[in-house]
């Protein structure tokens, strides 16, 4: 039998100890990091209208500036910059990263065509991709593995939050003082707190002595090796990808949904809470889309622990049975009638989808060697990010500029979104299907 697990010579790591009191600061701050991550990542979505009138964009370039040109570099990127956090500082590497997307978040308020404005993106992408896969690994390392997805789940938050403020700050920006503004106020914090981050978290790696420091470091064909022989981690992966071909297909264009099919009503409602349409509809999208996903990210983390009592195979249950359960809402905030049915439909749908996160994250921590860890979750992510990220608002895009021929620009880019949603019953026979082999795959050690 080929022996697939990690190089026997290479001894398993010697954890450093941490009090109660630094890992839930090193977690919070951690979180913050996140919450910045898709602040300056889904900022755009609110701006997405404003943008393609000032600049002259096509739906298809607007896909391509949300999705596409982040994923390039955020794929291309994102396994190099895993194996130096599988073997190196992950606090530098963390806070490097975070300075890089934040710097590029605030050029993106300096473009003047579709070219500047892609290449912008294509640098947030790059910084971004170094922040995941280093914080997923430090996480496992500090945190005893029944709480993993509850930790996990704590750190998604960051998804909710970050949608929350991106949406209502660049909403309000945007009416006061236009979207350029609203990409420096986004990008500035970010500067400060990389700089907190590299002052205050402590690496792991940099407190043990010498003497109990993994000297060796798996080499990629290895790590490689030992996933290809996760079958379950591949089901997960896909899983996770047509279920986040859904989340950014959506997200991407919240707002020119909302301002093409339901403007005068948006209008109206902001006319009456003294705001203009962005306004309005962004401080009503990041209050809804924030609060309903917010609950849901730390109670899927709660219900995964629980469910992963009785064996692995409940990381996977959570997301098949809740990804399902959100297409209903999603097709109905696509295709209602009507602007205040299509917000109330948002909230069912981001709670249910957001119910997955801790589960499918510690899924993939657990499922394979420390030593691997970073390196799994940019495959996974990886994985993710080409089909969801990179495929997923591009087709929509496209999708909605062929529609809107025979249909209209509103009409047509509600099919699309609608289209969208059927990547949710590809995700939940991917999650059926890994949970078939993921208590054989699962990593038996410490």
């Amino acid at each position: 039998m080929t022996d697939t697990t990690p190089d026997a010579t290479i001894a398993p790591p010697v954890k450093a100890s941490f009090s109660s009191g630094y890992m839930r600061y090193a977690l919070a701050l951690l979180m913050v990091i996140y919450t910045l991550n898709i602040l300056d990542r889904q900022i755009l979505t609110i701006l997405a209208e404003p943008i393609k009138q000032d600049l002259g964009l096509a739906d298809w370039q607007l896909g391509a500036i949300t999705g596409l040109a982040f994923a390039v570099f955020y794929t291309g990127m994102g396994l190099p910059i895993a194996r130096l956090a599988d073997r190196g500082d992950r606090v530098w590497l963390i806070s490097a990263s975070l300075a890089i997307w934040s710097a590029f978040t605030m050029v993106c308020g300096l473009a003047k065509s579709f070219p500047h404005l892609l290449i912008a993106r294509l640098g947030v992408g790059f910084g971004e991709a170094g922040c995941s896969p280093a914080a997923h690994s430090l996480i496992s390392e500090m945190t005893p593995r029944p709480k993993l997805a509850s930790a996990l789940a704590f750190y998604s938050l960051g998804i909710p939050l970050g949608s929350l403020i991106g949406l209502t700050m660049g909403g309000l920006v945007a009416d006061a003082f236009g979207w350029r503004v609203a990409f420096f106020i986004a990008g500035a914090p970010g500067l400060l707190v990389a700089v907190l981050a590299v002052m205050t978290l402590k690496e792991p790696r940099r407190l043990l002595r010498r003497d109990e420091r993994t000297e060796s470091t798996i080499p990629l064909a290895v790590a490689m090796r030992e996933l290809r022989t996760k079958r379950s981690f591949w089901w997960i992966s896909l899983g996770t990808a047509f279920g986040s071909l859904v989340f950014y297909s959506q997200s991407a264009f919240y707002g020119s949904l909302f301002m093409r099919a339901h403007g005068e009503e948006i209008a109206a409602l902001g006319q009456s809470m003294g705001l203009g349409p962005a306004g309005f509809l962004g401080l009503a999208l990041g209050l809804l889309l924030g609060l309903s996903s917010g609950l849901g990210t730390y109670m899927g983390g709660q219900i995964a622990d629980r469910a992963a009592k009785i064996g692995i195979k409940g990381y996977t249950l959570v997301p098949m049975i809740v990804l399902l359960a959100s297409s209903p809402f999603y097709m109905g905030l696509n295709l209602a009638p009507g602007a205040i049915l299509a917000l109330a439909c948002v909230v069912p749908a981001s709670f249910a989808f957001a119910l997955a996160y801790g589960p499918i994250f510690a899924s993939v921590q657990s499922l394979v060697s420390p030593g691997v860890r970073a390196t799994a979750s940019a495959v996974h992510l990886f994985v993710t990010t080409v089909i969801g990220l990179g495929l997923g608002p591009l087709v929509v895009g496209l999708l909605s500029d062929v529609f809107a021929v025979a249909h209209g620009p509103a009409a047509g880019l509600q099919y699309a979104m609608a289209c969208s949603t059927l990547g949710l019953f590809i995700a939940g026979g991917c999650f059926y299907l890994a949970g078939r082999s993921i208590g054989q795959d699962e990593y038996k050690g410490a």
